[in-house]
């Protein structure tokens, strides 16, 4: 993969910019993570370079310095809603994070449940999370929010709220996903810490899109195409522009509620410390680019992903409908065509010439290897065996599975789980793969490709099952599909 960004300067770069911004304010900084905090695979898919857990890593830097609290709406809970990238519900995400950041060595001891009403679910989860010694925190809502501001910025409105104990000068809040209510979090904070006559900040951390790069950026345009189910925009930031004459990119909704934010800092803190919504944030990802070219070709191979990944969830009845046009459109502002990923042709010409789905990947010295479906193998595995051959110089010919091994595997699936499809998935294949390197070294050489998968590109001509996509990611294989089914069957799995 051919780097685009310089990770080590933005660590550096960031945490110190994160620590100017503390000093600013004096006291304390409540700094808002907007997206992941850690596995941010948008970023490093985008940004050839940037790696995955960055802005953990950057937070490492400041961690005698910050504590984390993490923000869930109880109306998420409730609803057991569930973060689609990793197939859990947001409570469960918000364990998760928990452990994740206390095993880096990271303080975080505070929930806080917005929007909170005694929904019976959100209750057992505050009583599990405080026998676990986490405290919890009640923010409600407040009528006719963020319009009423003089109602909002008094005793009963961020007044009722609880004030969240913090021991830390750098307050991170961050939260399982969107709309959880981080930035209502902040400024309750602020709220109560002015009260109590301590200084206090607000910033906000989001690293798309990134302002000090053109409005039609590929990178900043794949943003767009990764949150067109949320409606977001990108746009020239007027405030930012009127006060500095400088042009900078920023997301609607913050240009939008900029205004109210701006009063309600007013009446918190005497004066707002900000122009502009740009002036709010603090990242430092434009500045560490250090080949454009790079980035703009991985930023437009994301932008035809998320238009397969629409289109894909469209024909699963799980997609809003005008996602994948929305996409569409941008892909055509920006002269992209579905042609311009490489391995589509290929997988889509085996498919036509075996009459059966197919599919392809593009290793990273940039050759194409095709697999079929056969009785043995889908067509995922076959392509994931031919990868791991070609990486080993392993010729065709060569048989790296045992059959000793796969006949027990197909039988286990037919007659005992009563599969009516004999045919080995990627996670069967590999187990297979694996055995066979017990004895087997020419099994054992193509194992030990694997990791040289991570970071290609692949396509397959149909939906895959739930198993393949899961294995596929893990392997760190960028996928994509045709929107169709192999077979009309209406139940799934």
């Amino acid at each position: 993969m051919k780097i685009g960004f310089d990770n080590e300067k933005y660590l550096e770069m960031q945490s110190q910019h994160i620590r100017d911004r503390i000093a600013k304010f004096g006291d304390k900084l409540y700094l808002e993570f907007g997206g992941k905090l850690f596995d941010d695979y948008h970023a490093s898919r985008v940004l050839p370079g940037f790696k995955p857990d960055s802005k953990l890593q950057m937070l490492m830097q400041l961690k005698d310095e910050a504590e984390i609290v993490i923000v869930i709406n109880a109306d998420d809970i409730e609803k057991n809603k569930v973060r689609g990238d990793l197939g859990i519900t947001y409570d469960l995400d918000a364990l998760r994070l928990i452990d994740v950041f206390r095993s880096r060595g990271l303080l975080v001891n505070s929930v806080v449940l917005t929007r909170f009403a005694d929904q019976p679910t959100a209750v057992k989860f505050e009583k599990h999370l405080t026998e676990n010694g986490v405290n919890v925190y009640h923010h409600f809502s407040i009528r006719n929010y963020p319009t009423d501001i003089d109602l909002i910025v008094s005793d009963n409105g961020y007044g009722r709220n609880d004030y969240v104990e913090t021991t830390r000068r750098l307050v991170v809040i961050t939260a399982p996903g969107p709309g959880s209510g981080k930035m209502a979090v902040c400024l309750s904070q602020l709220y109560h810490e002015h009260k109590r006559g301590v200084k206090a900040g607000y910033a906000k951390f989001e690293t798309f899109p990134i302002w000090n790069i053109p409005l039609k950026h590929p990178v900043n345009v794949a943003y767009e195409a990764a949150t067109a189910d949320l409606n977001d925009v990108n746009m020239i930031d007027p405030f930012h522009l009127e006060a500095y004459g400088v042009t900078t990119v920023n997301y609607n909704r913050d240009i939008e509620i900029f205004p109210v934010l701006n009063t309600m800092f007013e009446q918190i803190l005497g004066e707002s410390p900000y122009k502009s919504p740009t002036d709010m944030g603090v990242n430092m990802a434009g500045n560490c680019i250090v080949d454009d070219e790079v980035v703009r070709s991985a930023a437009n191979q994301e932008i035809i992903r998320r238009y397969y990944d629409a289109l894909c969830s469209k024909t699963k009845g799980a997609g809003a409908a005008d996602e994948a046009y929305k996409i569409g459109l941008l892909m055509k502002q920006s002269k992209l065509s579905t042609s311009d990923r490489a391995v589509i042709a290929p997988a889509l010409k085996k498919a036509e010439l075996t009459g059966a789905p197919a599919a392809a990947i593009e290793l990273a010295d940039g050759s194409i290897i095709t697999g079929k479906t056969t009785n043995l193998l889908g067509a995922c595995s076959a392509m994931l065996l031919n990868a791991l051959k070609s990486l080993a110089r392993i010729p065709k010919e060569v048989d790296i599975l045992d059959a000793a091994v796969i006949e027990p595997i197909q039988k286990l699936k037919v007659d005992t789980f009563g599969s009516v499809n004999p045919r080995l998935h990627t996670d069967e294949i590999l187990i297979a793969l694996s055995m066979s390197a017990v004895t087997n070294p020419t099994a054992k050489f193509a194992m030990e490709q694997l990791p040289k998968l991570r970071d290609t590109d692949a396509h397959a001509t149909v939906i895959l099952s739930e198993t393949d996509m899961r294995i596929l990611k893990k392997l760190g294989i960028r996928l994509t599909t045709e929107p169709v089914y192999e077979t009309e069957r209406l139940y799934r799995k």
